[in-house]
């Protein structure tokens, strides 16, 4: 996962860019999205164990949790019982503030159990080996969230190669190598659930195009068809947006710039919201790309 070298580029797993509230979406019969997607409460594996935490006994595995949004989620889930894998590239402070260790030093001073794991989702062996780490020291997975991600809202005409190749790489190869990897795992536990961070950005084609929202369209249309494939293995397969713009230390970084304090979220937003969603299966929420606010107000 990459730190920002640039103006443009956030680091990765902190882009933090819901830009817009916009309802939460479920597919329609014909592929596209539809208004209101059912509340998260309405399917799923929805029993509460004994300590009152409803993801007790589960494992995640957040890929881009050194920071921002990924941080704020790895941190929710584990206060709700999972063990949590805290997985990015980000070993030592480099521009931008975060890494690994400080992230799972914290869950496991609430009195989380997490570990930190090396990975950088643009290389296959990399994915494998966290992925493989996990199961071994955590026991397996049952929750993927594939956040890891770097921003570039330049318009098309003055994005390098470089850049537009990067977004690629992080945003959408990175999201299909750590989900493809865990498949298997997940599938092995009887089910599960994957959630993929994503932007409202995705809809806004009156406001142009850049490599960014390019990148994360194609996320949510791998895991719509996606929902489809794995329902019968009773995995849970569902897109996750801010609904506003979560002032991450990677967008801050990046010079996001000044945004008005009504069009800010606070990342613990998307920890609720994505916790939500690591509770449900096959049978609960699936094939849909919901908005953290919408998502946390019907569920």
């Amino acid at each position: 996962m990459s730190e920002p070298t640039e103006p443009g580029r956030a680091a990765a797993g902190s882009t933090g860019t819901g830009l817009s509230a916009s309802s939460a979406r479920s597919p329609a019969k014909d592929g596209r999205a539809e208004d209101s997607a059912p509340a998260a409460r309405a399917g799923g594996d929805t029993r509460i164990s004994r300590d009152g935490k409803p993801l007790t006994g589960k494992v995640a595995f957040v890929a881009g949790a050194s920071r921002g949004i990924g941080a704020a989620i790895a941190a929710t889930l584990a206060a709700q019982g999972a063990s949590v894998a805290v997985a990015a590239r980000s070993e030592e402070t480099g521009r931008v503030p975060g890494t690994i260790h400080e992230v799972a030093g914290r869950i496991a001073a609430a009195g989380g159990r997490t570990l930190p794991v090396p990975c950088d989702v643009t290389h296959e062996e990399s994915v494998q080996a966290a992925l493989a780490a996990t199961v071994t020291e955590l026991g397996g997975i049952d929750i993927l969230v594939a956040n890891a991600g770097v921003l570039w809202l330049g318009p098309v005409e003055s994005t390098t190669l470089k850049r537009w190749q990067l977004c690629l790489d992080v945003n959408l190869t990175g999201v299909f190598l750590v989900t493809r990897e865990a498949i298997p795992y997940i599938r092995s536990r009887g089910g599960g659930s994957l959630i993929a961070v994503t932007t409202t950005g995705v809809n806004m084609t009156d406001r142009g195009s850049n490599a960014y929202w390019v990148s994360k369209a194609a996320v949510e249309r791998l895991y719509l068809g996606l929902a489809a494939d794995l329902r019968p293995d009773n995995i849970a397969v569902n897109c996750l947006s801010p609904s506003r713009v979560v002032l991450t230390e990677g967008w801050q970084a990046a010079g996001g710039g000044e945004i008005p304090a009504d069009m800010v979220e606070p990342p613990e937003t998307m920890g609720r919201a994505a916790a939500l969603l690591a509770a449900q299966d096959g049978a609960g929420i699936t094939g849909t790309v919901q908005r953290s606010e919408t998502l946390l107000a019907t569920g």
